[in-house]
């Protein structure tokens, strides 16, 4: 429903926040960006994990050179869910399945630190008895210096890796999700003092040859982003996750499905 829905205020003259994925067809969202275009109007994304505290500190450590030259970047979201629910989401229906709902967020934050890829290879699966939509994915995406992984699947009891990442320098583990989501659920507002703290026990651990470290999990912040979108209306500041960008990542999604249907390692020439 978010291509219609989407279009249609477009077409009434209304800025738009579409939630991810942005689009289930590469079409889609290229009709989207023209019509804003057209109209002068913001056009956005709610890519929220872009302000994932761990994403953040992941960021903050790689832009310092904490962990050297990155060679394997991983990132996972992995949950214990072996029996299949009736909801839209694990239907056989036009963005159901884990691919369309995990990976935008995955390839996003990889996107957002290291660029487009050269190349990918996946391998996405109904692994689930009654599964009738994909509910484990497997991707690769290759760079010149460095390997990165994402992952998801649903036979994966707690505690998880989020993030693994090997550097010349050193390794950061980081188990466990961000809390806003939680805490959102739980009825909690950012408003709240301690919104997205984490507890020391949940911080990520930086190892090097000296020896290890707990990292102070940066403080991240959903609310951010809609505090940028009004600053992108109002004053013409950036937007804060263009439909671009996130159209990028439902290109690599249409990749990886045909990557993964051939078996093959493909060319990224987006």
């Amino acid at each position: 429903m978010h291509f219609p829905l989407a279009k249609l205020a477009l077409e009434h003259g209304k800025h738009v926040i579409v939630e991810k994925p942005f689009v289930t067809q590469i079409e889609q969202g290229r009709t989207l960006i023209e019509l804003a275009r057209q109209q002068g109007l913001l056009l956005s994304v709610f890519h929220n994990r872009r302000w994932d505290g761990d994403f953040l500190t992941v960021k903050k450590l790689i832009e310092q050179g904490q962990l050297g030259d990155v060679k394997v970047f991983e990132s996972h979201f992995d949950r214990y869910r072996p029996v299949v629910r009736q909801r839209w989401r694990e239907q056989a229906q036009e963005g159901g399945g884990i691919l369309f709902d995990l990976a935008p967020h995955l390839l996003d934050q990889a996107l957002v630190l290291f660029g487009l890829p050269q190349s990918l290879s996946a391998d996405c699966r109904m692994m689930r008895p009654d599964a009738t939509t994909l509910d484990y994915f497997d991707l690769q995406l290759y760079y010149p210096q460095h390997v990165v992984r994402l992952h998801a699947n649903l036979y994966s009891p707690e505690p998880n890796v989020r993030y693994q990442v090997l550097g010349s320098l050193g390794k950061y583990v980081k188990y466990g999700l961000d809390p806003q989501e939680d805490r959102l659920k739980a009825g909690e507002r950012p408003t709240h003092p301690q919104w997205s703290q984490e507890m020391p026990e949940q911080y990520g651990i930086l190892y090097h040859a000296e020896g290890n470290e707990n990292v102070i999990t940066e403080l991240g912040g959903y609310q951010h982003y809609f505090t940028q979108v009004v600053e992108a209306i109002r004053n013409g500041a950036s937007n804060p996750v263009s439909a671009e960008s996130a159209l990028q990542s439902i290109q690599l999604i249409e990749l990886a499905l045909e990557s993964s249907a051939k078996g093959q390692r493909l060319a990224v020439t987006l």
